[in-house]
């Protein structure tokens, strides 16, 4: 009787997991949903992401290897308490996480970019471009009387003051409030494609257009919301908005702006696996987080 043979990527990150400084890149998790205006469940998807990469090849989708990318996880930030003490704790765990080449955190919902970000602002030099990938602005000022609610996070990373709006590009815009329609007819500068745009002038023409107006940005940050998928590529999320672009569409995207830009790190945020049906949305963000290490082994050749 044959004795069965357990493949060697069963394990976290698919086997291409380390420990300490000498990784590629660090991943963190930031479990906290308390910020959401609709539906919660946010805070669980850093461990059903996690719990899905033993399962998943160490290959790119074209059969690139991605064994000898290191990764490091940093493991998760406590997220109990206030806004304030959650924020806080944020930032000081997420400093650790850019002392590596690259950072990815998995959130949470979209309030934990804002901490993010600033810490990004505070240690680096230069100027720091944004590209959000979002059904939603998130524009707003305050939502439901919070300045730091989901719907506020552009809205605080654009107070940066490395941060400008001609170094801000958001895609798949497809929602729209009154007073983030007023911001952006204020502020020229910024540049929104919307979902529909994405589609009828195709991949290629958007990805050019952000490519050109964030290439002189010293560095960039992704901040990708996994609502910018339709519904049917992602329904594990808590603010669901039909008529948005496929999984394709934004993996050629990605693959397409990501080698051309100073990408300093990212995140990917609002999958809720409760809300999820048979993992679609937690195996969708993990298909597009291991094409972005098959981007980061190209670029480290």
């Amino acid at each position: 009787m044959s004795k069965s043979v357990e493949p060697k990527h069963r394990k976290l990150w698919s086997g291409l997991a380390v420990e300490g400084a000498t990784a590629d890149l660090a991943i963190l998790g930031i479990p906290f949903d308390g910020a959401a205006s609709f539906r919660r469940g946010a805070a669980e998807a850093p461990a059903a992401i996690r719990a899905l990469t033993p399962h998943t090849a160490p290959f790119t989708e074209t059969g690139h290897a991605l064994e000898t990318l290191r990764i490091c996880d940093l493991g998760d930030v406590r997220c109990d308490g206030d806004w304030d003490e959650v924020s806080s704790r944020i930032a000081a765990t997420v400093a650790q996480a850019f002392t590596y080449p690259f950072a990815v955190f998995l959130g949470g919902d979209h309030a934990v970019s804002i901490p993010i970000l600033q810490t990004l602002s505070e240690t680096m030099e230069g100027s720091l471009g944004v590209l959000h990938l979002d059904a939603h602005l998130d524009l707003m000022d305050s939502f439901e009387g919070r300045r730091w609610s989901h719907a506020c996070t552009a809205r605080r990373y654009l107070e940066l003051g490395n941060v400008r709006p001609e170094h801000v590009v958001f895609c798949g815009t497809r929602s729209w409030l009154g007073d983030e329609v007023a911001y952006v007819q204020s502020h020229p500068a910024l540049s929104v494609h919307t979902a529909q745009a994405l589609d009828a002038q195709g991949v290629q023409a958007v990805a050019k257009q952000t490519i050109a107006q964030l290439e002189t940005a010293d560095a960039v940050y992704i901040t990708l919301d996994i609502d910018f998928l339709d519904p049917a590529f992602a329904p594990g999320t808590g603010t669901p908005e039909a008529g948005g672009p496929s999984t394709r569409q934004l993996l050629e995207y990605l693959k397409l702006v990501f080698p051309a830009l100073p990408v300093r790190a990212m995140d990917l945020v609002e999958v809720s696996p409760p809300l999820d049906s048979s993992h679609i949305t937690s195996v969708a963000a993990v298909k597009i987080l291991y094409e972005i290490f098959g981007m980061l082994v190209s670029r480290h050749g």
